[in-house]
């Protein structure tokens, strides 16, 4: 019942040892034994979950000495020192520096479970409370990563530190300027691997006769202007991050090589026979559906069963309405700080234009039209926007339309409380509620964000 925490047991009498060690496995604790202080330590960190039963008396490092090392470590690790020599004053001096109990040899075997049971809950909950904080500080980081407010785009933010602790090989799917390499990059920044490397590489911006050469690297002398040695994306990448943008434009020829670094974590260098052992994870992106393509035989089938461990499809901008003015708000802010003007005011009109545009350029198209919007530029009112009304013909459609866009406006103006939009609009509650549910219109895309 308690093998999830650990009893580190640490006497110089092996006999005492033996002894411990057999009483406490036939209650299923999980134990672990050293005769020296020094190795002890050497096993165990902050968040080690354990708990230590030392001796006090002992030739190279007594039990306070312990103790006082095991603070410095993680004062919350639970420590029991047990003496034979009943000493008050040293045991009053432990419990002051921070032991959990003072026990007196012999141990009577009832106090002592007791007291290693109830040790061992302490431990286990100060962990799950770090633990917990932890998550909530990652999934609060998370969201100023990745953006946004809609159903889909919080259950990436799941997926994404769900993928990034486990360390897997991963596809992200989206349209262009949808937001992949922000994902890829959330991949590695909450993982364990956040201090090391974030390699990028996008195979459709390399010539095909220089991709080889900047994804594995070569030796010099080993083509026409190779002068001299060239360490490759993948090297460099090494105990982090590979980042492989479209790899669905890599030609097949340098797939049969990538398939072999995913298989056996080795690289070898063009123009080179040795193996260099790689440890990283690899993070591949597509626009396009990659076994659909490794069924047209565009795409080499292995490497894409050996790439799709797991992947995160990003939806279209247009298909998450509820991420649009909260992500050109935070644009908008990042634009007013960067170029130090001031930020406009949106108007309604402007707001219902962000709204119906469609945006074919993504999360990316969005961002310019903030930095257009804060230096003033002629677009920047948001006049150039493509919405549907610019592509409709008949009276009726039109009409629709106008309705639509007024109904838009005074949601806007009222930041979606139907009360303040139907009094704006000179409606009735009922008359707006009927209207909007014509025109499917939600009162909850209108909310500004705070």
């Amino acid at each position: 019942m308690l093998n999830d925490i650990r009893i580190i047991i640490i006497d110089d009498d092996k006999e005492i040892i033996e002894a411990l060690s057999e009483m406490l496995e036939l209650e299923e604790f999980n134990v672990e034994r050293f005769s020296l202080p020094e190795k002890a330590l050497l096993t165990l960190n902050k968040n080690s979950p354990v708990v230590v039963l030392s001796d006090v008396k002992m030739p190279r490092m007594d039990g306070l000495t312990l103790l006082a090392k095991l603070q410095q470590l993680d004062p919350d690790i639970p420590v029991l020192l047990m003496s034979g020599h009943g000493d008050i004053p040293m045991a009053i001096e432990a419990m002051k520096e921070g032991a959990y109990d003072f026990l007196e040899k012999p141990l009577p075997p009832e106090k002592l479970l007791s007291q290693l049971q109830r040790a061992a809950d302490k431990r286990r909950l100060v962990l799950e409370n770090r633990n917990l904080k932890q998550n909530i500080q990652r999934q609060s980081g998370l969201e100023a990563f990745i953006m946004g407010e809609s159903a889909v785009i919080k259950n990436i933010r799941q997926q994404v530190l769900a993928l990034a602790q486990a360390n897997v090989d991963t596809i992200i799917y989206g349209d262009t300027g949808s937001g992949k390499d922000v994902v890829a990059r959330a991949l590695h920044q909450f993982s364990q691997r956040s201090d090391k490397r974030f390699i990028a590489i996008n195979c459709g911006a390399i010539s095909e006769n220089l991709i080889e050469s900047e994804l594995f690297g070569h030796e010099a002398g080993s083509f026409t202007g190779a002068s001299k040695r060239h360490i490759g994306k993948i090297e460099a990448a090494d105990g982090g991050t590979l980042f492989l943008d479209e790899i669905e434009t890599m030609p097949l020829a340098v797939q049969i090589k990538l398939l072999r670094v995913l298989q056996d974590r080795v690289v070898e260098r063009v123009g080179s026979t040795k193996s260099i052992q790689v440890k990283l994870t690899v993070i591949a992106a597509s626009k396009d559906d990659l076994a659909q393509l490794s069924d047209e035989s565009r795409f080499r089938k292995d490497l894409f069963y050996r790439l799709n461990v797991a992947n995160l499809t990003i939806p279209p901008l247009k298909d998450r309405q509820e991420d649009i003015l909260p992500l050109f708000y935070h644009y908008a802010f990042k634009a007013s700080a960067q170029f130090s003007r001031p930020q406009p005011e949106l108007t309604p009109s402007h707001l219902t234009k962000l709204l119906q545009h469609d945006w074919p350029g993504n999360v990316r198209e969005l961002k310019n039209a903030a930095d257009r919007f804060v230096l003033g530029i002629n677009e920047t009112q948001l006049g150039s926007l493509h919405t549907e009304e610019d592509s409709v013909g008949s009276y009726e459609e039109r009409m629709e339309l106008f309705e639509r866009q007024i109904l838009e406006e005074g949601l806007v103006a009222a930041q979606g409380q139907l009360n303040e939009a139907a009094e704006f609009l000179n409606l009735t509650r009922k008359t707006l509620y009927r209207k909007l549910k014509k025109h499917q219109l939600d009162k909850q895309l209108f909310k500004i964000p705070e």
